[in-house]
Formats: C-alpha cells, structure tokens, sequence
C-alpha cells in the first residue's frame, strides 16, 4: 500500500471504500481495466465474466494491452487465491443493478470483499452513458490518473453524429447480438446506455416488440430481417457468433445486402474516448453511402 494519508471512494452502491494510501495495485473486471487504461492507469490485472472463456475478450479490452498484463480467470474460474497473492491494494468490479457483482459467483464475491478493498460501479440500464463515465472519470481522478479526459473528442463525436442523424431519410438501426446461425437477439435500445445516448442524438433505433428478456428479444435471423435495418449494430464480443458462422443463413445474408454492418461493444470501455470513437463509428455509417 501506498504510504500517507488513508484513501477514500464512495462506490455506486454507497459502500465507502477505504484503503491506507492511494491504491497503485489495482485489479479490475476487464471493461473497467480498459476504462483506466484511457485514463493513463494500467491495472495489475483483469478478470472477466461468464461469458468469457479462458483467455481475456480483445472486444472488451479495448485499447488495453492484453500481452503481459496477468488474468485471473473469468466467471466461475476466477483465481481466487491467485488474486489474493498477487496483493492488489484495489479492486474494481461493475454492477448491473441491485449492487451485485457482475461476471463473478456472489460467493466469490463475497469472500473478496472479506479480504481486499473493492469498488463496484453501476453500468446497467438506470445509469445514463454520461453518468456512467462520469463515475469512472472519478475514480481515475481519485487514483490519480495522469490522463486527462477526452472530452473535447467527445463533444464533437456527439456534434458530428446529432447532425448527421438529423439529415432527412436518416437510417434506421437495429442493434443485436448473434447467437448462433439460426437466433439473433435483438436488443431493446431503452435498456443500453450506449444505444440510449444514440438515440437521444437523434438516430433511429428499431425497438423490438415486447415479450422474452428484459433486455433482449430472441428472434429468427427471418424476423430480424423482416424489420429491415438500414445499419446493424453488431455484438462483437466473443461471445457472439462471429459473421462467418451466419453466412449459410439465406436471411443474414439478405441483411448483409440491404444493411451497413457496424462493430458494436456492448461492454465498451467508460471513457470519454471510447464514447467518441463509438459514436464516430455509428457516424460514419449513418454518413455512409
């Protein structure tokens, strides 16, 4: 631990955190290490979620550097024990509501709270995308991060895209994750705070009928084309099934003809910069041809 003075941060489920100096060990869930990382600030290492499999997910690392970096396991096959001998002085998880941990077991959970000091952030569908980055910037600002905020970049990704979504016959964007060759999952865009900054600027989001999964609506690949997306936001995580298993599919295929298919990272990092480079990418299809 860092000599001095005791550090303090109060994380979004109220909890205050405490450590006896600024933490500079810091071990993090892989979206909120990529998160510091824009900040300036390299984790110790990373874990992930059950979603993950044994090596750490490029899509959620965004610009981290993932060679060298230590990973302690993902979702059930957190390293436990590895972790506590690595001797992190901080811990930061993300929640997506009801302040539990996400991507770890709540007994897992539990027993790290026990022992080292953690702070959980809230990046679910009550968080508005600002809110959500604002936290983060305050943590990194807590940690002493060296890196400024991009928000200059920020604000004329925002300028840029407001504008091009205001132009008439602006297309229509459907955003969805693939779940193998035959499903899709359609996302409601009210329930993503990246897809809800979207539409607040002005893009034309397709929301799914009701029924299924509060924030999911599984679908045929047939009805997912019968609503006729002018761009597809595309799950990119390793998760979802890649482009290349959906290619026998007469129905992905007529998306693909008709649709501009855009990278989407449903679990991007919370920085300024990521926000921009995000809504650039969604600008630059809404400016396509």
């Amino acid at each position: 631990m860092n000599p001095g003075k005791s550090w303090e941060f109060t994380d979004d489920r109220g909890h205050l955190t405490v450590a006896p100096g600024r933490p500079a060990r810091v071990v993090a869930y892989i979206q909120a290490g990529a998160t510091l990382w824009d900040h300036g600030l390299r984790p110790l290492g990373i874990f992930g979620s059950h979603h993950d499999g044994e090596a750490p997910d490029p899509a959620k690392a965004g610009e981290l550097p993932l060679d060298g970096l230590r990973s302690f396991g993902a979702g059930s096959a957190l390293d436990l024990d590895a972790l506590h001998a690595a001797e992190p002085d901080l811990v930061v998880a993300v929640s997506y509501g009801g302040g539990q941990v996400y991507g770890i077991d709540p007994e897992a959970a539990k027993h790290l709270e026990e022992r080292l000091p953690v702070v959980v952030l809230d990046v679910g569908k009550d968080r508005t995308l600002d809110g959500i980055r604002d936290r983060f910037t305050a943590l990194a600002r807590a940690l002493d991060a060296p890196r400024p905020p991009a928000a200059a970049e920020l604000e004329r990704a925002e300028a840029r895209l407001r504008a091009a979504a205001g132009r008439p016959g602006a297309p229509r964007v459907l955003a969805l994750s693939a779940a193998d060759s035959e499903t899709a999952y359609l996302a409601r865009p009210l329930t993503w705070p990246d897809l809800r900054a979207v539409g607040e600027l002005g893009v034309d989001l397709i929301d799914p009928e009701e029924g299924g999964g509060a924030n999911w609506r599984t679908v045929t690949w047939a009805e997912a084309a019968a609503l006729e997306p002018d761009i597809v936001l595309a799950d990119v995580r390793a998760n979802a099934a890649p482009r290349a298993r959906l290619l026998d599919n007469t129905h992905w295929r007529a998306i693909e003809e008709r649709a501009r298919i855009v990278a989407w990272n449903p679990e991007a990092p919370c920085s300024h910069l990521a926000h921009a480079r995000f809504l650039d990418t969604v600008a630059n299809a809404v400016d396509g041809p």
